[in-house]
């Protein structure tokens, strides 16, 4: 019987991300296969033999350490999770979605509804996030995915390469077209013609684009990786320069986690076992940091993004739709690239916007009805669509000459 568990991993699957990446492997591969028994028969010599079964061994890895990377998952912290002692509880977030505390180094992930372990993104290419106990499969699989394709890329350019050269004999003055050379030749090969070289042609262009762009990604990971941070750590750490410079608090932000050498941050990833250290609740810390330190300077950018916060209010309804066409030229076009939500507004609403773009903002909607001052909305709405709210801080009322929203 399946169980539950079981249907949600395969859920995962009915996604574009994973869609679009499997159908790169698949193409790669099996164009792949197929060239390599053009060019170099496996069955013929020994370096046919061993290209052929690398090509299967890089498929067979890139997809190993993939489905790992997606079905293992990063790790969530438990419901309702507190630590140990009562006390430090000030020292942490506290998670209203997973009603639990946010143990460190942990997010809370909106696709995934979930705090999690060490997060570092959530991947729509594995349609999960990258975290705790599959960071070092998601490494592997951006490593192996560029090896693969480069190792692909070279079958193809040489089966386009001497197919053509056993079919043309160029001259100095005209061009041959040589039809006799398959005949001549009695191994049974697969047919190579016009659509056989758009479809190497079409898999090289599949191949080096995934090199490039999946090799950046593996740098930017092993950078992350040695210095045993993560991408949302590199974050917090240049916010917390940034708040230190504003303010002239003349405090110094050590970042805790890292061990001092790249040997030791990369054995926080990567074990012999496949396991990664610890219980991704509690970390080893460097000397002069202790287990909250980067959670108080959380908490500091926290308050700080309160204060630094504009509140809007909205003058025009907006739908919530990723590119508006009403809303003008510009907009459309320049709707921010990312998987972060949008939020529908309607004339008379508050947001409170932390960070914008030229034609876009980022901010919280405010249910005034809401208890506790209000139940915010994250997301992206139209710059167009808002104006500067003019209140007292003290009333929470607009000042005068400032219509009031009906």
């Amino acid at each position: 019987m399946v169980g539950p568990g079981a249907l949600q991993r395969a859920r995962r699957l009915c996604h574009w991300g994973p869609a679009v990446a499997l159908a790169v492997v698949a193409v790669c591969s099996a164009t792949a296969m197929a060239d390599a028994a053009l060019w170099y028969w496996p069955l013929d010599t020994a370096g046919g033999s061993v290209n052929f079964v690398m090509l299967l061994n890089w498929t067979v890895m890139i997809l190993y350490n993939y489905f790992s990377a997606m079905f293992v998952g990063p790790g969530y912290v438990p419901l309702g999770w507190t630590p140990e002692k009562s006390q430090d509880c000030m020292y942490l977030q506290y998670c209203k979605v997973c009603q639990s505390y946010k143990a460190p180094r942990s997010h809370h992930c909106r696709k995934c509804n979930r705090c999690v372990m060490k997060m570092d993104h959530h991947c729509p290419w594995i349609n999960n996030c990258c975290g705790y106990q599959n960071h070092a499969s998601f490494t592997l699989f951006l490593l192996l995915a560029p090896l693969g394709c480069i190792h692909a890329s070279f079958i193809f350019i040489m089966t386009m390469y001497t197919q053509l050269y056993n079919r043309i004999s160029f001259g100095w003055s005209s061009v041959k077209i040589d039809m006799s050379a398959a005949k001549r030749d009695p191994r049974p090969i697969i047919p190579f013609g016009l659509s056989a070289f758009a479809a190497s042609l079409f898999a090289l262009g599949l191949a080096l684009g995934t090199t490039i762009a999946v090799g950046m990604l593996f740098i930017i990971q092993m950078k992350v990786i040695l210095t045993n941070k993560t991408s949302i750590e590199s974050w917090i750490e240049e916010k917390a320069k940034d708040r230190i410079q504003y303010y002239q608090t003349g405090e110094t932000f050590i970042f805790p986690y890292d061990m001092g050498s790249k040997w030791k941050n990369f054995r926080q990833v990567f074990t012999w076992s496949g396991i990664p250290e610890g219980d991704g609740l509690d970390w080893p810390v460097r000397d002069g940091c202790h287990q909250y330190s980067l959670t108080i300077e959380q908490l500091k950018q926290k308050a700080d993004k309160r204060v630094r916060s504009v509140r809007y209010r909205a003058i025009e309804d907006y739908s919530g739709v990723c590119c508006p066409v009403t809303k003008g030229v510009k907009t459309f076009f320049t709707t921010p690239c990312t998987e972060e939500p949008r939020i529908a507004l309607s004339k008379g609403d508050l947001i409170l916007a932390t960070r914008g773009l030229k034609h876009w903002m980022y901010g919280e909607k405010i249910l005034i009805s809401a208890a506790d001052g209000g139940i915010r909305e994250r997301g992206w709405f139209p710059r167009n669509c808002v104006e500067k709210y003019q209140y007292d801080s003290e009333t929470d009322q607009p000042v005068d000459g400032e219509k009031k929203s009906k």
